[in-house]
C-alpha cells in the first residue's frame, strides 16, 4: 500500500477514499464541532497547511481549506498534529497544549467535548487504515 506524507494533497486523496469506503458504518459524532487548524512546521512545504473539521452535519469532515465563522481555531505544530490524528495519541495532545505547543481560540469547551468522546469501533477501523497510509 503506498504511504503518503500527512495532510499532503495525496493523503487527503486516499483519507477521503476511506472515509467513503465506511460512509454509514460510523457513528455520527456526539459534538457539533467547526474547526478550522493552522498546522504549522510542515516538512514538506514553507508554508503552514490550513486544514478544518466540521461535524455540523451529522458527519466527520476534514479536509483542507478553511471554514467561515469557526467555532474555534487550533494551531499545532505538524508531528504534534499528526500524533494526535494519525497515531490516535491523545497524551502527546496533552502534553504539547501544555507545553504551549498548541494554541486555541475561540470555543475552547468544544474540543474539551471532542476529546470525551467514546471510541466507535468503526471510527477505529477507519483510524487503523488512515494510519496505513502515512508516511
Amino acid at each position: 500500500m503506498a504511504k503518503y506524507p500527512f495532510l499532503s494533497a495525496e493523503w487527503m486523496e486516499e483519507a477521503h477514499k476511506i472515509r467513503e469506503e465506511f460512509h454509514g458504518k460510523v457513528s455520527p459524532p456526539a459534538h457539533v464541532v467547526r474547526m478550522n487548524q493552522v498546522i504549522t512546521d510542515v516538512p514538506f512545504s514553507d508554508e503552514p497547511i490550513h486544514a478544518y473539521m466540521d461535524t455540523s452535519d451529522g458527519e466527520l469532515e476534514l479536509d483542507l481549506g478553511e471554514l467561515e465563522n469557526p467555532d474555534l481555531t487550533v494551531t499545532v505544530d505538524y508531528e504534534t498534529a499528526k500524533a494526535i490524528f494519525v497515531e490516535q495519541n491523545p497524551q502527546a495532545g496533552m502534553q504539547a497544549f501544555m507545553a504551549g505547543k498548541i494554541k486555541v481560540t475561540g470555543d475552547m469547551t468544544k474540543l474539551m467535548a471532542m476529546q470525551s468522546q467514546a471510541p466507535d469501533p468503526a471510527a477505529q477501523q477507519v483510524a487503523e487504515r488512515i494510519k496505513e497510509i502515512t508516511e
